[in-house]
């Protein structure tokens, strides 16, 4: 069914009571699929560690997991082949959808992802499982949308729901969820959105703990909270952390340069390195296989010296970007934060060596640094300092936190460090401009949201003053909480809540155009 300008204006107005309830749904069963994967990859996990020692000594049966390997490498191969959407992490991919630049099918992402983490996670690859958990909400939500045949406009607040609902039910964080669907995957926010979302984010995260527990995903204590005498190091590690979270960045784009630039790899090729490196670490070094939570747990009981954290951190940083770069169905979330704990244990072990740190801090550092290093690589904050707050339990370090967090926001603003996700959803248009020359297909018409910024050039212009972009409708104004139609003559002031129709093939085009005019001056 075609939905059409008078259709979409007049579904808008009952817009935020129909979204609590289909939150409240997607929530549900976002959170009943994420459960789901979660429960499968702990037995990934589980089968992995039994089979690393079964290997462990005997040459023939390390052959025979390799050979494993290899057979796990051709059916990922497949599964990427059959739906290329699944490659990677995910939120880009979703990110791209909500902006209206790219189209995804629900009924083959859903399988395919599911599947291919699954496979990625039980050969160890240095892979997270947020990132999938994120799009299997959103395509869960996508897949209620499509059935309740819902429009685009919808269906975009939808799909944020099940977003937000993933992240929820992989992490016991429904406020994060919540946060990291407004500020990173829709990019706006709106009193609808925020109500709907947070229904969802704890929908999935009920479903989730009734199951599991209400245990946090990070369990060791903080015996004491910083002294203020201290902070000065904080300010130290959070330029740490930008500064090697712009390195990883750069990374993990250099992986996928690296690995595209051999013609003759094509992605199950790719995959195949990626596995037989996992089967090479499954012997030397097996602590850096998978996520990695087991190195938190070794990090902040004290069994990591010095020069362990080092070489662990140096090879857990290699290993990643040898299993993202080769476009693997996986996260780079959880390992990020892995490597971000490494780096304050390793920044608090110098600082007891050599400035006079009492030991009994180390742990709180590992808790900071995982938040500044997320902070400098997703350039997520808020979200950051939430998540953290939530997968460790403590509400004690919500200060340092937020220095840690701003420092190395900062620096790596200042190292003119992209957010890694821009940058490969940058890349995944690049990919798919040069295959077919289109993003998003389709005529229905489209509503979105944008605030007037204080100094942006529309600031105290008239509408017919505007240049605004080609096949878009500005539909209402929003000010002071009051909806007003907008004239030719009307003034635009700072915080005003614009509401532009156009139709889903030049959503990706006018949302660029429309933020460009709200939050620059130029």
């Amino acid at each position: 069914m075609k939905k059409d300008a008078g259709y979409t204006l007049k579904r808008a107005h009952r817009l935020p009571v129909i979204l609590i309830g289909e939150g409240l749904l997607t929530g549900a069963a976002a959170g009943l699929i994420v459960l789901l994967y979660r429960i499968a990859l702990t037995y990934a996990g589980r089968w992995l560690n039994n089979i690393v020692q079964f290997i462990e000594g005997s040459a023939l049966k390390t052959a025979g997991w390799f050979l494993v390997l290899f057979l796990l490498a051709l059916l990922t191969g497949k599964l990427v082949k059959w739906e290329p959407m699944i490659s990677g992490s995910g939120i880009p991919q979703v990110e791209g959808e909500i902006l209206g630049k790219l189209s995804q099918n629900w009924k083959k992402v859903l399988p395919a992802k599911f599947a291919g983490g699954f496979l990625c996670l039980l050969g160890g690859l240095s892979l997270g499982r947020e990132g999938p958990s994120i799009q299997l909400g959103a395509m869960t939500g996508q897949g209620i949308s499509r059935l309740l045949n819902r429009g685009k406009t919808e269906e975009k607040y939808i799909m944020t729901c099940g977003a937000s609902a993933g992240l929820a039910a992989a992490f016991h964080a429904p406020l994060a969820g919540m946060m990291f669907a407004l500020e990173e995957i829709h990019k706006g926010f709106s009193v609808t959105l925020l109500v709907s979302v947070m229904t969802a984010s704890v929908t999935a995260d009920y479903i989730s703990s009734y199951i599991i527990g209400l245990d946090p995903v990070f369990q060791f204590r903080l015996e004491h909270v910083l002294p203020q005498n201290y902070y000065w190091l904080l300010v130290v590690l959070g330029v740490v952390l930008g500064v090697f979270g712009a390195l990883y960045n750069k990374g993990m784009l250099k992986a996928q340069e690296l690995y595209k630039k051999w013609k003759w790899l094509n992605e199950t090729k790719r995959l195949v390195i990626a596995f037989m490196a996992a089967g090479v670490m499954a012997v030397l070094m097996p602590s850096v296989l998978g996520s990695g939570g087991d190195l938190i747990v070794s990090l902040t009981n004290g069994e990591m010296v010095l020069s362990v954290v080092i070489v662990t951190f140096a090879v857990k940083f290699l290993f990643s970007a040898v299993s993202f770069g080769s476009g693997a169905p996986g996260g780079i979330f959880f390992p990020l934060l892995i490597l971000g704990a490494l780096l304050g244990g390793a920044f608090s072990m110098v600082c007891v060596e050599f400035l006079g740190l009492d030991p009994v801090y180390i742990n709180n550092f590992v808790l900071l640094a995982m938040a500044g290093y997320f902070t400098a690589i997703v350039r997520a904050p808020i979200t950051g300092i939430i998540l953290l707050f939530e997968m460790s339990g403590s509400v004690s370090q919500m200060l340092s936190l937020a220095i840690v967090s701003v420092a190395a926001y900062i620096t790596a603003t200042l190292l003119r460090s992209e957010p890694i996700y821009d940058s490969l959803l940058a890349g995944i248009l690049e990919g798919k401009e040069k295959n077919n020359g289109q993003t998003a297909p389709g005529r229905q018409k489209v509503l979105n949201e944008f605030v007037i910024m204080s100094g942006s050039v529309l600031e105290g212009r008239t509408v017919m003053e505007i240049h605004w972009p080609g096949n878009c409708l500005l539909v209402a104004l929003e000010r002071g909480g009051k909806e007003r139609i907008p004239k030719g003559k009307t003034r635009l002031e700072a915080g005003d809540r614009l509401t532009v129709m156009t139709d889903e093939r030049d959503a990706g085009y006018v949302h660029d155009k429309l933020e460009n005019l709200c939050y620059t001056s130029i």
